[in-house]
């Protein structure tokens, strides 16, 4: 079966120029796409992620100032993770801690050494050991090494009362394996080039339900590569799983559908058409703000509204 790793993933943010400056200057990621909210042009949406914006490589933020801080629990994405080198852990538990996050021990999972930190809203993140990651191309800030910067996503946790659903989900549409268990901890994997291939889905039956907020994950999205593999999944969806899977929308850098899985968590099928360098230069990703269609004729009120970043 093919498989359909993830495309992004999109959070909750507070003060806009802080996430910025976290992203980009901390942990080393490029803006690739600098734009407003879809449904709410007075936020920014900023897109990070590798040099060219490769789909599994992009973490996405909508900052508001106002935002109540949210609250894990179930139905939410618990942890998003990222790829570092191997041996890399050291060097970024120091330098996490010199920028004043909030950083915790390393752990071992599944093998693999992780390193769980939260931004500064408190969302949680982890850098993960990858072996061979270091000889993958790298989009590395001034002062961060390239044998050290970050390589694309490595996948998610999500907190769910009850695995089983979900877990259909991304083996019948997604193309996921389970590949381990660690007591309520089921991994799923869908390797499809490096990045985006791991699912982890903790079971916690007593949970309560999360509220949406700062430092909340608002969605994942899946990789479909164009419209006809999109609509299959969708069928099967709707098929297969009884999910109510909304018609397609364009987010001018990939076209979406979204549905509310089993246990609560939002999930959309992002295509991986056109990408980022479809209304700037590749080398210039993320320099100019970028509107949809419908907003151009109010840039300069939009402009004059969004928080200032210099």
């Amino acid at each position: 079966m093919t498989a359909h790793p993830l495309h992004h993933v999109t959070a909750v943010a507070g003060n806009a120029r802080r996430n910025l400056d976290v992203y980009t200057r901390v942990l080393g990621l490029r803006l690739v796409k600098k734009t407003v909210n879809f449904d709410d042009p007075s936020a920014y949406h900023f897109y990070y992620g590798d040099e060219a914006g490769a789909p599994g490589s992009i973490l996405t933020f909508f900052p508001w100032e106002q935002a109540a801080p949210g609250r894990l629990g179930a139905g939410e994405t618990q942890e998003t993770l990222f790829r570092v080198p191997a041996g890399a852990t050291e060097w970024w538990a120091q330098r996490l801690e010199d920028a004043g996050l909030d950083v915790c021990a390393p752990e071992t999972r599944f093998g693999e050494t992780i390193l769980p930190f939260r931004d500064p809203d408190g969302m949680r993140l982890a850098l993960v050991e990858v072996a061979g990651a270091g000889d993958e191309p790298a989009w590395a800030a001034s002062d961060i090494p390239a044998e050290m910067a970050i390589r694309g996503m490595h996948g998610v946790r999500l907190l769910l009362r009850a695995v089983a659903p979900t877990a259909a989900i991304l083996r019948d549409v997604f193309g996921f394996a389970e590949t381990g268990r660690d007591g309520p901890v089921v991994r799923m994997e869908a390797v499809d080039g490096p990045y985006g291939s791991v699912i982890e889905l903790v079971e916690a039956p007593g949970s309560m339900p999360a509220r949406m907020g700062r430092g909340s994950v608002h969605h994942i999205a899946f990789r479909a590569r164009d419209d006809a593999e999109q609509a299959a999944m969708a069928e099967a969806l709707t098929r297969d799983h009884r999910m109510q899977v909304t018609d397609q929308r364009d987010r001018n850098y990939f076209r979406s559908v979204y549905f509310r899985e089993p246990g609560g968590v939002l999930f959309e099928i992002a295509t991986d058409a056109p990408g980022f360098a479809v209304d700037e230069p590749a080398e210039a990703l993320g320099q100019a703000l970028k509107l949809p269609a419908q907003y151009e004729k109010h840039r300069a009120e939009i402009e004059r509204i969004l928080p200032a970043l210099g």
